[in-house]
């Protein structure tokens, strides 16, 4: 089985200034037409979000679905504004790619493996060979299952809330005609805002059905809490 390195951990810093904040100041400040003009900045302004994807999926050999969702926006909102769409379909984009991705999570809840489970029950955080011999003695293995259904769609719910969240601000900034500098500005707007306004409440969500998750083992598994997590020294 392939390791992954324990050690590499997301640099969020980076991943926000990259995705988020460069893109928005070339959108807002460069497309004019003194500096680079609209088509450059908007071209300039996804390669970073683009190329940073691209390294990234390279460098660890992996590639997912919401990896390709994530290039599927970037490519379509380069699309609407290179070929001068019209600016509704930028609202409807940008609620389609998470109602695509709840989709598919409240989908995988009826497999054997939910992507919660994938998210969360990760050995590196629990000492999952000591829950899961714990859930046996109890005869709980199937009421757990079942708590991890539920959190799945608590899951595919925040998906459903980021994407009505999303057409909401597209609408609300975006509403100026593609192929303008006041599109591109607007556009970097609702960048920029789109993590204040729906990426904190979506991880403040996540922390929530993580608490759950926690509890929920706690209570099956009748652990304390120091010996549900993998102390790695």
């Amino acid at each position: 089985m392939t390791q992954t390195d324990p050690q590499r951990k997301p640099n969020v810093f980076l991943e926000l200034i990259i995705n988020v904040v460069v893109p928005s100041l070339i959108l807002m400040k460069l497309s004019d037409n003194e500096s680079l003009g609209s088509v450059n900045a908007l071209v300039l302004a996804l390669l970073f979000p683009f190329v940073y994807g691209l390294y990234d999926l390279i460098k660890n050999k992996s590639f997912n679905f919401i990896s390709l969702l994530g290039f599927l926006s970037t490519l379509l909102t380069g699309g609407i504004g290179l070929f001068e769409l019209d600016v509704q379909w930028l609202a409807v984009k940008e609620a389609a790619i998470p109602s695509a991705i709840g989709f598919v999570v409240f989908l995988s809840g009826f497999s054997n493996k939910p992507i919660i489970a994938k998210m969360l029950l990760n050995p590196m955080i629990f000492n999952l060979n000591l829950i899961y011999d714990a859930l046996a003695k109890s005869n709980n293995t199937a009421q757990f299952k079942s708590k991890i259904n539920r959190a799945n769609h608590y899951l595919s719910i925040t998906f459903v809330f980021s994407a009505a969240m999303n057409y909401w601000l597209a609408k609300w900034i975006v509403t100026s005609p593609t192929g303008t500098v006041e599109f591109n500005q607007e556009l970097g707007e609702m960048t920029m805002l789109s993590y204040p306004i729906i990426a904190i409440p979506s991880f403040i969500m996540l922390i929530a059905i993580l608490f759950y998750v926690v509890k929920t083992m706690e209570k099956l598994t009748s652990l304390p809490l120091d010996k549900l997590f993998n102390n790695q020294g």
